[in-house]
């Protein structure tokens, strides 16, 4: 080796070694206290954890394998935990740590179209999540003075709702019912009903079956509504910590988008799931039972999930959110637990009858049963107007279809009653996905409110129903837009409305029987 090579290579070690003695200097070795909790045993869905002392209520903790936990019991020597994972492969023993965080999801624009889990899981194959911001599930509810009146209508596109029992943007209407009576179809025909009407969309659906989220998703993507609407999925197999915290994520979306000053309608399918699983997760954790098994706090579980649902006042965005909860009663039975519960917490309910459902009366609407508190008042003029007395004369003849069938003898004027009342069921019959116009609705609801349908035979009510739609066309366009808008009718273009209906329907009026032999006929022949 050559001296000059030699020094060369002196030279580097020497720089290389001062280099890291300047580095060993820089460097101030630190203890970094960590809280490790042990896990003392598992079961179906929760965990119970020896250690972290400082960890705080509903405080996210990280299991081996990144499962999380939420801490839900803190006791003095122990912490339950309810599992949001696959807690199969825990065993006692295995260490817990603290994250310092509650849950959290990731709220933004791109989550139109998608299908998560609670858990920001994606599970429609499109890809990861690319939103920055991310809101706590749990928050607190806006302040009264944060809100307004509820005065702007929120459109179902079915009639029965829309004009006897209206919902305004903001409110809270529960849908109930026994199973299979179509809860599940009012909800999405709502959401279906706001393309194009700048309404976001959230359906969180709790615990249901894989084939019945299918076939819902399948008819959210035939109409398109994916455009604005956001679904959250738990399937039935999932543990029941998903079901607790699934309706508290999808209100955190949706109050990203009332927080920015827009209108947001959210589906709860259905909180009977979610009240049935957090029983379980609250038995499991040893907390005392109360009326029909359920713990004594689930009354606070769903009123400050529901009170989150609210229209703000300009100076907080001048958002809103319409929650539509759904749930399941028992042989019809309105009174138990939970159902009393959620009639309290909301602003009205939908309740869906089994009767009229296996009568083929769909919507199975139970309208004496049935009432929304706040709706009224956002009612437009013109529903107000072709509908006032359409509640009424519904219940008087339903009174009357109830004495008849006993061989009643009836006087004309009740059998008027009931034929107008059988024209008034048909006319609120409606398919399913198929919700209607406004201008469609008022002009069915004022050829009905004023006897136009009288006349024409009952199985040929969907045909002059469908005619009487086609011939808005024919209308001048001012008085569509006035339909549209739902503004108030004026006389001089009311008239022109029914004169346009009385040729539309002529030919199906039936000019046989008069009315009242007609109507008494009917009752004659059902009678036997």
């Amino acid at each position: 080796m050559t001296p000059s090579v030699d020094n060369n290579l002196k030279q580097s070690y020497q720089h290389l070694f001062e280099h890291l003695e300047q580095s060993r200097q820089r460097v101030q070795p630190s203890f970094v206290l960590q809280e490790i909790g042990t896990v003392k045993s598992v079961s179906a869905g929760i965990a119970i954890v020896h250690g972290l002392p400082s960890a705080g209520f509903e405080e996210l903790l990280r299991f081996p394998g990144d499962i999380y936990g939420i801490a839900f019991n803190i006791d003095e020597q122990e912490i339950g935990v309810i599992m949001l994972g696959d807690y199969s492969q825990l065993n006692a023993g295995d260490e817990v740590k603290r994250t310092g965080r509650v849950v959290d999801i990731p709220v933004g624009a791109d989550l139109i179209g998608r299908v998560i889990d609670p858990l920001s899981r994606t599970l429609d194959g499109k890809g990861k999540l690319t939103c920055k911001q991310r809101m706590a599930i749990e928050r607190p509810a806006p302040e009264i003075m944060a809100r307004s009146p509820v005065t702007e209508p929120l459109q179902t596109g079915l009639k029965v709702l829309d004009a006897l029992i209206p919902i305004g943007k903001g409110q809270r209407e529960l849908i109930m019912g026994d199973r299979q009576t179509g809860k599940t179809s009012i909800a999405i025909d709502a959401i279906l009903n706001q393309k194009d009407k700048n309404v976001l969309c959230v359906y969180c659906a709790i615990g249901q079956k894989s084939a019945s989220v299918a076939k819902i998703l399948a008819t959210l993507k035939h109409h398109n509504a994916f455009e604005y609407t956001v679904v959250m999925v738990t399937e039935g197999n999932d543990p029941p910590g998903l079901d607790y915290i699934a309706p508290y994520a999808a209100t955190s979306i949706g109050e990203y988008f009332m927080e920015q000053g827009k209108d947001v309608l959210i589906v709860y399918d259905d909180l009977t799931q979610h009240a049935r699983s957090y029983r379980e997760l609250s038995l499991l954790l040893r907390r005392p039972p109360g009326r029909e098994a359920f713990p004594g706090d689930i009354f606070y579980l769903h009123s400050r999930l529901l009170e989150r649902s609210t229209h703000l006042n300009e100076a907080h965005g001048g958002g809103s959110m319409t929650a539509l909860p759904i749930i399941e009663t028992e042989e019809q039975n309105m009174s138990a637990y939970i159902p009393t519960n959620l009639i309290s917490i909301t602003d009205g309910q939908i309740y869906l009858s089994p009767s009229l459902f296996s009568l083929g009366i769909l919507p199975a609407v139970d309208v004496g049963k049935s009432v929304s508190r706040v709706g009224g008042k956002a009612q437009r003029s013109a529903y107000r107007k072709v509908s006032g007395a359409l509640k009424l004369a519904y219940a008087q003849f339903e009174e009357l279809e109830t004495f008849a069938r006993f061989g009643a003898r009836l006087d004309a004027s009740s059998l008027q009653s009931i034929e107008h009342g059988q024209r008034i069921r048909s006319c609120l019959k409606q398919a399913e996905s198929s919700p209607q116009s406004v201008a469609a609705q008022i002009v069915i609801l004022l050829a009905l409110t004023n006897g136009l349908f009288d006349s024409i035979d009952l199985a040929a009510m969907d045909s002059a129903q469908s005619a009487a739609i086609e011939g808005l066309t024919s209308l001048p366009q001012s008085i569509i837009e006035k339909l549209e808008q739902a503004e108030t009718i004026e006389e001089h273009d009311k008239h022109i409305i029914l004169d346009m209906l009385s040729q539309t329907l002529k030919p199906f009026t039936e000019s046989t029987l008069r009315t009242g032999d007609k109507a008494q006929f009917m009752v004659e022949e059902a009678n036997g």
